[in-house]
């Protein structure tokens, strides 16, 4: 895909690897639809980046995402939808709270639901597009401290494969990105260890792969993807 004037949809936009993958789209000359549930710290990336439309919404809201999409459409055609909005909390799953599990069964399963089925209206019509749902390594195996996490993550996952096989007729493609640790602030927030951040991805990487991915042909569908940095081994084992 060619994303010259793309209209291209990211949730999760204000920072970590929302931010760096507007920051790449929009090196592409793409037409970005930003989103983030932070309206604040949404607006100060959007500033840094020309031309762009900032649109608040919490992913766990049907109707914010359905104002989303109108919102990126009103801009053109739908062309990339990124469902990149995710959180975690990482302990002994006998501590967890009924609504931090609530919280991330939303946000990470039921926001990339939401976003998807958006994503699907929109671009069928036209029968062109690409869905890229970020999962994560974790929704390969269990991972103790983190049961509720890989849990929402393995959901979505299985829910990338099903949504694959409905979007294709339409001619639209999905892919499912499993990085594994990416240096960001989400791990500060998720857990109350030191982790490894010095061998983890950059943003930058990540939205260097989610590019190389986009820029395939329309007739080549990436339908899964692991990128892991060389060192990280939290989840190799």
């Amino acid at each position: 895909m060619d994303l010259q004037n793309k209209v291209c949809v990211i949730t999760g936009a204000a920072r970590g690897i929302g931010c760096a993958l507007a920051t790449a789209l929009h090196k592409e000359g793409a037409r970005l639809v930003l989103s983030d549930r932070d309206a604040a710290a949404l607006e100060a990336a959007a500033s840094n980046l020309p031309g762009s439309v900032a649109a608040p919404a919490d992913v766990t809201r049907k109707s914010d995402i359905d104002a989303l999409a109108s919102v990126a459409s009103g801009v053109g055609a739908i062309s990339v939808w990124m469902n990149n909005a995710g959180i975690a909390r990482h302990r002994p799953i006998v501590d967890y709270t009924e609504d931090e599990i609530d919280l991330m069964l939303d946000v990470n399963l039921k926001g990339t639901i939401l976003g998807s089925q958006a994503a699907l209206k929109a671009m069928i019509p036209n029968r062109a597009g690409h869905i890229v749902n970020i999962v994560s390594t974790a929704s390969l195996r269990g991972v103790p401290t983190e049961t509720v996490y890989c849990a929402a993550k393995w959901g979505a996952r299985g829910f990338t494969q099903g949504l694959r096989e409905e979007a294709a007729p339409h001619g639209i493609r999905v892919t499912a990105l499993l990085p594994g640790g990416v240096d960001t602030a989400f791990w500060h927030e998720a857990v109350s260890r030191s982790m490894p951040v010095e061998d983890f991805l950059t943003p930058a990487q990540v939205a260097e792969a989610v590019l190389a991915l986009l820029k395939l042909p329309d007739s080549v569908v990436p339908q899964e993807f692991v990128l892991r940095a060389m060192r990280d081994r939290d989840f190799a084992h």
